[in-house]
């Protein structure tokens, strides 16, 4: 009994002194790596030297005249030079109104942009109800309430762009259109919410039962 318990104080003190003595210490010898994994690839680092290149550097110019693939158009780049597209601000302002052409197709994007990525906080009818607030985020705000009714475009525009508060920014997973088309079937939830049955255009108000 004794001997046992002699062995396992030995071992708590070796595993101590494994996990915590050696901390912070620095070794002259490199560690034995028993799964190297990719820590050796090859590869070139930024402003490093290079033989391969006739300017010795690894760093490569951009070849004269590239253009990025999201703007692979000349409709395209037009529209990406229009400041108020792409920053939802007009004179220092921020702008009202759309700078695109809401058109069904625009709509319908904007609705299969907003079920993916905004659905889940702002819910289906855009009132705050998504599923994260069974999941303790209480602060996703209803777009009906009047202060984002009556909020301009461009601003929305920019809180998806940069996100704002506890609201990631969205700019690398939706496109300049994108965003727009998105505020355009948020636009749509307001208007459906005040909205009322003699505004519904009469070849639709069998399909709503009305």
């Amino acid at each position: 009994m004794l001997r046992n318990f002699f062995i396992f104080y030995a071992f708590a003190i070796v595993a101590i002194l494994v996990i915590f003595g050696f901390r912070g210490q620095t070794f002259e010898r490199p560690p034995i790596e028993i799964f190297p994994d990719m820590d050796h690839q090859s590869k070139y680092k930024p402003q490093a030297e290079s033989s391969f290149f006739a300017d010795g550097r690894t760093d490569r110019p951009v070849v004269s005249g590239a253009m990025p693939r999201i703007a692979e158009t000349p409709e395209r780049r037009a529209l990406l030079t229009d400041d108020y597209l792409r920053t939802g601000f007009q004179d220092g302002e921020y702008g009202r109104g759309f700078p695109i052409e809401v058109s069904r197709e625009v709509m319908d994007r904007g609705q299969d942009r907003y079920m993916v990525y905004c659905y889940s906080c702002h819910g289906g009818l855009g009132d705050g109800n998504g599923i994260t607030k069974e999941y303790g985020m209480l602060a996703t705000p209803t777009f009906h309430s009047e202060r984002l009714r009556e909020m301009p475009e461009g601003m929305i525009f920019e809180t998806i762009t940069h996100g704002r508060g506890t609201m990631m920014p969205y700019r690398a997973k939706l496109s300049v259109e994108d965003r727009w088309a998105v505020i355009a079937y948020v636009r749509a939830l307001q208007k459906a919410r005040l909205g009322s049955p003699d505004e519904v255009p009469g070849d639709k108000r069998e399909e709503l039962g009305l």
